[in-house]
């Protein structure tokens, strides 16, 4: 990927301070509204840490939480959101692995859909596979790509979990109906994989597509590629509805804020996180706002999806924490690269020299380090809000581990070690103590508490959190 230094779009007036925390070592909690508002989501209700009226106030072990529950200490008589999430999020998938599957190219994707039942893999040798999480990880689709360049750099599944649309180092997306009934899905001979043409028509030029979201009622799919450029497709209307020449260098990464769909986040080699609402681009043409504090280019986001915090990984071997409302306009914006040209990620080590330098500017809230972002655009995320309260972000590494931090804290809470080669994703269940890693050596691996060798029951939704808790109680007994 190549870095560029400046960038002179302008949106607005962005304000920013340069107070930046650098986390894990040694440092004190994060001092910020964002450290309240994990706090209040994953803490428990005071009484709940008692284990009887008037007594002092103990640890909140899960055996006391669940006697409190009983008691009704709280004054509810069941648990709320953020005692659910005070007992789950002590459950690290840190057990196993076991092995999901083994193939023999490297795999690039791992994803659990929204809901926890469908878990999709991507690999470097054309192959895509959709396994079945309620039935055993059994595979629901085998699907064999087409117009493939290099690898499927990405892939995404509508929010009704019909379609999956996978992207690789080419102008076209292709879309796939998952509900079919064909298994094995091999482009245009068993099944047709639609193409959609992110290219315009006047424009003869071939570029990539790093990375690839469904908007969240759907309608529209959101992508970042090697022209530096940020597209919208309408798929409604079939056709392309927005071109954003965004960056100076490959855009690695693009995400939505929240569900609006109004407020979009892009990453890029120039080392820039750029904030882009819509509504003002319609008039402006220009970014909201630019977050800086990378040194080198950043190779994936993930929001928050409130509209306000999102993380960054980045090739300066850093995670990141950001605010938007600490953005800058662009003409404010400083690059500070190693300025070394000869160096380049996916075949060099990083400079000791440059692991303690530090953006003078820097803007975001936290910094996380102890993983590795080498090789591959390493993917990086906030755990899971139903089970954590978000309280944690992991990332993949490219010393073949998965992290995993403390957000408020930014302490190292886990370190998941078993592939052999860089782990470029990685995915959390949206409600069970499950991970899924995979890397470079083809091996697709599971990581559960308490662990076991069968796949979890499906979720009954109506019976809700505390029948989860109730299966942890016994799982301690």
């Amino acid at each position: 990927m190549s870095r560029s230094r400046k960038d002179t779009s302008n949106c607005g007036d962005g304000s920013s301070s340069n107070e930046s925390r650098e986390a894990g070592e040694g440092t004190s909690d994060l001092d910020h509204e964002i450290a309240q508002l994990t706090k209040l989501g994953s803490s428990p209700h005071e009484h709940l840490g008692r284990v009887g009226p008037g007594r002092m106030k103990l640890p909140a072990s899960t055996v006391r939480m669940l006697a409190g529950r009983e008691g009704n200490y709280s004054g509810r008589g069941r648990f709320s959101a953020a005692d659910g999430c005070h007992v789950l999020s002590r459950y690290l998938p840190t057990k196993g692995p076991w092995i999901v599957d083994r193939m023999k190219s490297r795999a690039y994707i791992s994803q659990f859909s929204d809901d926890g039942s469908l878990f999709i893999a991507g690999f470097q040798g054309s192959h895509i596979r959709i396994y079945d999480v309620d039935k055993g990880w059994k595979v629901k689709k085998e699907i064999s790509a087409r117009n493939l360049r290099w690898t499927i750099t990405d892939t995404s599944l509508s929010p009704d979990r019909q379609y999956l649309v996978y992207a690789s180092m080419s102008p076209i997306i292709n879309i796939v109906n998952v509900e079919s009934a064909t298994t094995e899905s091999v482009a245009n001979v068993t099944e047709i994989h639609h193409g959609l043409n992110f290219s315009s028509d006047e424009d003869g030029d071939e570029f990539g597509i790093f990375c690839i979201k469904f908007s969240t009622d759907g309608r529209e799919l959101l992508a970042g590629t090697s022209d530096s450029s940020i597209y919208v497709y309408d798929l409604g209307a079939d056709k392309l509805s927005l071109r954003i020449p965004a960056h100076l260098s490959d855009v690695n990464t693009v995400c939505f804020a929240d569900e609006s769909g109004h407020i979009l986040y892009s990453g890029s080699d120039d080392s820039f996180c750029k904030v882009w609402d819509r509504r003002c681009f319609v008039s402006k043409g220009q970014p909201a706002g630019i977050l800086m504090g990378h040194l080198e280019g950043i190779t994936f986001i993930n929001s928050r999806g409130d509209g306000r915090y999102l993380i960054s990984n980045g090739k300066d071997q850093t995670t990141k924490l950001w605010d938007i409302r600490k953005m800058t306009s662009s003409s404010n914006a400083v690059n500070m690269g190693l300025g070394d040209d000869e160096w380049d990620y996916r075949w060099m080590d990083y400079p000791e020299y440059a692991r303690k330098r530090k953006h003078p500017h820097d803007q975001s809230l936290s910094t996380y380090k102890g993983h590795s972002v080498l090789r591959t655009l390493v993917r990086c995320y906030f755990s899971p809000s139903y089970s954590t309260g978000q309280k944690y972000i992991y990332t993949g590494s490219s010393d073949s581990s998965v992290f995993i931090y403390d957000l408020v804290t930014g302490a190292q809470v886990a370190k998941l070690d078993h592939h052999e080669a860089p782990v470029r994703d990685c995915s959390w269940h949206p409600y069970y103590p499950m991970m899924i890693s995979s890397a470079w050596d083809g091996d697709i691996v599971r990581w559960e508490f308490p662990g076991s060798d069968e796949a979890p029951a499906p979720r009954n939704r109506r019976a809700g959190r505390n029948r989860i808790i109730r299966e942890f109680r016994w799982s301690l007994e």
